[in-house]
């Protein structure tokens, strides 16, 4: 099943403000991490399954993984370049 996608806004904003090929790469990935989130992504702090770090060249977010309603919370986009 397909995990569906939220943004907390502030995170949402960064990530729309980034230069178009780092934000299209960040777009991608989570694209993945929304038919596999465990596999396309990184722990984040303790492995506990529900958060998660997905990292780019270019930048990472934290993710919020429910597997209860199948959403992904993006909660954090820090651009690095």
């Amino acid at each position: 099943m397909i995990y569906r996608l939220k943004y907390d806004p502030a995170a949402e904003a960064v990530h729309e403000a980034m230069p178009p090929a780092a934000s299209e790469a960040l777009t991608l990935a989570l694209a993945d991490a929304c038919y596999d989130p465990i596999a396309a992504t990184q722990p984040y702090g303790e492995d506990d399954g529900v958060v998660r770090m997905l990292v780019t060249e270019q930048a990472f977010a934290v993710l919020l993984v429910g597997d209860t309603f199948k959403t992904i919370t993006v909660l954090q986009v820090t651009y690095l370049g």
